[in-house]
């Protein structure tokens, strides 16, 4: 695992941080029984995912690995 790097990435941290501060909205909303805050930070941690998805999709993300790039990390480790 750590020679990845799965979440070090422009997306994920923003997704997160998106779906975090939703996480927090909502918890204060449910402590001040306000049921539409609850649904808004809700509604915000959604908004993360989305926005990392669109993220990825633009090339911010981990990238896929290709037959080339698992034949290089195989000979990259291979040669130690």
């Amino acid at each position: 695992m750590a020679d990845t790097s799965h979440g070090h990435t422009p997306a994920a941290w923003t997704g997160v941080t998106i779906a975090m501060i939703g996480f927090c909205v909502g918890s204060v909303f449910m402590v001040m029984a306000e049921p539409l805050g609850v649904i808004a930070g809700c509604a915000v941690v959604l908004l993360g995912g989305v926005v990392g998805m669109i993220m990825r999709s633009m090339g911010l993300g981990q990238p896929k690995d290709t037959p080339e790039r698992v034949a290089a990390r195989e000979t990259a480790v291979a040669r130690g």
